[in-house]
């Protein structure tokens, strides 16, 4: 069987080279929950039959 190319420290070196510094952790009490505050952008508005139409080439 072959020997690795890199061994583990070198692979994670190369990763720094190439991505950089990564960023910190955000902790658990930091995160806060998203909500949406747009309506959805995938489906037209109820009723508006010619908008459907339009989205799927009828």
């Amino acid at each position: 069987m072959a020997e690795p190319a890199f061994t583990d420290d070198e692979y994670a070196f190369l990763r720094h080279v190439r991505f950089g510094e990564l960023p910190t952790p955000v902790r658990p009490e930091e995160r806060t929950e998203l909500t949406e505050t747009e309506p959805r952008r995938d489906r037209p508005e109820p009723g508006d039959d010619r908008a459907w139409d339009l989205r799927h080439g009828a």
